[in-house]
């Protein structure tokens, strides 16, 4: 068992729970009017710009979950296949990627950064200790 590669799919999971629960409550609270899909965007945004948000916001997350179970699946794989390497390398730069992009767009202010670049750390952490 690759420990390093199972505690990035951990931290990939709780980041992905931690983004929809907030998202939720400190967003998406403010604009449900009436049911499960918030519709109400005030003065700037139309109803189908805050259901499309809603659901990519999730969506997001949804994806964020799909590479935590491959980082679990691989961890007790052996890294000596090709599609280990090429699976835990994709998900390694896309969350280093995307933690460039939140960190520059928040001016560090979102904590999601860290959590995605610790993703990014524990798999190549992992692929040198295995």
């Amino acid at each position: 068992m690759n420990w390093y590669i199972f505690s990035a799919g951990i931290v990939a999971f709780v980041v992905g729970l931690i983004h929809s629960i907030l998202g939720e409550v400190l967003v998406f609270k403010k604009m449900r009017r009436e049911g499960m899909i918030p519709s109400f965007g005030g003065d700037i945004l139309k109803e189908s710009n805050v259901r499309i948000l809603w659901a990519t916001w999730h969506a997001l997350t949804i994806l964020g979950w799909g590479m935590a179970f491959l980082l679990l699946a691989l961890a007790s794989q052996s890294p000596t296949t090709e599609i280990y390497s090429l699976t835990a390398n994709t998900v390694a730069v896309s969350t280093l990627t995307s933690s460039v992009l939140v960190l520059l767009a928040t001016k560090g202010r979102h904590p999601g950064w860290v959590g995605l670049l610790c993703v990014s750390i524990l798999i190549w952490i992992g692929g040198y200790y295995s």
